[in-house]
């Protein structure tokens, strides 16, 4: 084994900066399932962004509010492209300018703008009670979106009398090919997946509107599966649905990724069979300290008999728990196969004309 994620399968939604994610957690042992839920309009093609720009230079904002570093620059970008950066500076150096954490915070600065304030939570919601308190009636404040509309904070400014200025500096449309998200989510329903990673809010919307069957997600979330996000606002459409979410202590890509290897291999099943140790993994387990890859039918077949602890399981039940079903006889070859990949035969037993059995001990 090689590193603490090894024999663990994660997934991974991101679209951005996907590549270096995937590099952490393969730096960490895991093998990784990459099914990209959103894919961002490039800033410079979005004319919905050129609109919102040049109503802003024609006429200034009081309050500018900077979500995301990535935005903002790109914001600045696009305006270069545009030739409207000069007036875009100028609009905006005499606002009062509010990023949301640090990153938004050095992008600010990068754009030759200085801060009146930002959060330490990073969060939104704190942003909001300082604009509320420093009062918003009769001024207008741009809010720089990330992805997706902030309905809630935009309509209480709204209702505190702001005239609010939004601007959609990048947008999430699906991906353009539907097929690796889809088998990301076909593999998370199969228990092939151990961790699901988001680092978007709209990444975590787009994967519960693309599953087919939106209740079995949602159960497997909760019960299977270790859901990982970035940060609070990553997490407000899983936790809306009732699936929990572990996130790190500050949002960063390198810190969900610590947290995740602390948190996953602690949840591990560790069972006694056959005077053996063994961990499970969804598509590996761990035998006394060895690595052993299991494939779908026999870990299918192995998942059924750790779940009745050392009591019998037809053939039957068996065969129902098969990935392809197929007939009686495929579940001797799954046991088979099964049998071989843990590396010895005796943990799984035969129980003549009723079944099969783990030769499970006490924990």
């Amino acid at each position: 084994m090689t590193g603490p994620l090894a024999g663990f399968t994660i997934g991974v939604t991101a679209a951005r900066r996907a590549d270096e994610l995937i590099a952490m957690l393969e730096r960490k042992g895991a093998s990784v399932l990459h099914g990209p839920a959103l894919r961002i309009v490039p800033l410079p093609d979005d004319a919905n962004l050129h609109a919102a720009t040049l109503e802003l230079v024609s006429s200034p904002v009081d309050v500018v509010v900077a979500t995301t570093a990535i935005g903002f620059r790109g914001w600045f970008e696009a305006a270069e492209g545009w030739g409207l950066a000069a007036r875009l500076h100028r609009a905006l150096e005499g606002a009062v300018v509010l990023p949301r954490g640090p990153k938004a915070k050095g992008a600010v600065r990068a754009a030759g703008l200085v801060e009146a304030w930002s959060p330490e939570s990073e969060s939104n919601a704190e942003l909001l009670q300082y604009l509320l308190r420093m009062g918003v009636s009769g001024k207008r404040v741009a809010v720089q979106l990330h992805g997706e509309p902030l309905p809630d904070f935009v309509n209480t400014l709204e209702a505190a009398g702001a005239l609010v200025v939004e601007i959609p500096v990048y947008r999430w449309e699906p991906p353009a090919d539907l097929g690796p998200l889809q088998r990301l989510i076909d593999a998370v329903l199969a228990g092939q997946v151990d961790a699901l990673t988001f680092t978007s809010a709209p990444a975590a919307s787009s994967v519960l509107r693309t599953a087919p069957d939106f209740g079995a997600l949602v159960s497997c979330l909760r019960r299977d599966v270790l859901v990982v996000g970035v940060g609070a606002i990553t997490a407000g459409p899983l936790v809306a649905a009732g699936i929990p979410v572990v996130q790190p202590a500050r949002s960063r890509i390198g810190s969900m990724v610590r947290e995740l290897a602390l948190e996953l291999p602690s949840r591990a099943l560790r069972l006694r069979i056959a005077s053996r140790d063994m961990e499970m993994r969804a598509q590996a387990v761990v035998i006394d300290g060895e690595l052993r890859p299991v494939a779908p039918a026999p870990m299918a077949v192995l998942r059924t008999l750790v779940a009745a602890r050392g009591r019998v399981v037809s053939r039957q039940d068996l065969l129902a728990a098969l990935p392809s079903g197929g007939e009686e006889h495929a579940v001797e070859t799954a046991i088979g196969r099964l049998r071989t990949a843990l590396g010895s035969p005796q943990m799984v037993c035969t129980v003549v004309k009723r079944g099969y059995r783990l030769a499970m001990e006490p924990a």
